[in-house]
């Protein structure tokens, strides 16, 4: 059996993508929102808040300032290096094994994400993942000096370069507007999944949605007798 890819490298996005952070974003949410003075968000309004870079997000979603956005977001990530990175965080199913699968069969892969690289660093340390990455990508911790999603993907393209890797026919998996909108700024098409937190629209401009991982893998991988 050979594997073949119409890719020659792949990027993630981490959250709503690889891992279910959610439970510990609504509580951190919920303590730093109540702390300076603004109403917690339900669940459901979570898919207003993962995704793009809480310093962005602030601002959006509930009027803050810049200022005002840069301490909460000092705030947040006070609270979530005391819970520590990977509290409450679990993998989508089958996302994980499908990163490994890549990984064996020698595809290079990076992470493209908007969370603090510190703690997408964690995360993949943490679920074992780690060692299937020629590259580990994120944002800054302030989140303003590389946050914004299509930088995030030049940085990640960048350092796969660096370390030899064929970056002519890349793709981002992802699961927000954010991904579709970045991706397209440097011509890096995207597979839009669908069991993160996003409306029904986002998928658009992307080069594909799926609902499986079954479906991201046969997008990804063709096997064939050798």
């Amino acid at each position: 059996m050979t594997t073949r890819t119409p890719w020659t490298c792949v990027l993630w996005d981490v959250d709503g993508t690889i891992v279910d952070a959610s439970d510990g974003i609504l509580r951190r949410l919920t303590i730093t929102l109540e702390h300076f003075g603004r109403r917690a968000p339900t669940r459901a309004e979570l898919v207003h808040w993962i995704g793009p870079p809480m310093y962005e997000s602030f601002q959006t979603n509930v009027g803050m300032t810049s200022d005002e956005s840069s301490e909460a977001v000092a705030f947040y990530r006070r609270l979530g290096k005391a819970d520590g990175y990977t509290t409450g965080a679990k993998l989508f199913p089958g996302v994980g094994e499908l990163i490994q699968e890549l990984a064996d069969d020698g595809i290079p892969q990076a992470t493209a994400s908007s969370k603090p690289e510190i703690q997408v660093d964690a995360l993949m340390d943490h679920f074992g993942l780690a060692p299937c990455f020629t590259s580990i990508v994120g944002a800054t911790l302030d989140e303003r000096t590389l946050s914004a999603k299509a930088d995030i993907v030049a940085e990640a393209l960048r350092r796969l370069e660096a370390a030899g890797v064929d970056t002519d026919r890349p793709v981002l998996i992802g699961d927000r507007h954010h991904d579709v909108e970045g991706g397209a700024v440097h011509g890096v098409p995207v597979i839009f999944v669908r069991w993160g937190f996003s409306w029904p629209h986002e998928a658009e401009g992307a080069q594909a949605a799926v609902d499986s991982v079954d479906e991201l893998r046969s997008l990804l991988l063709v096997h064939a007798d050798a």
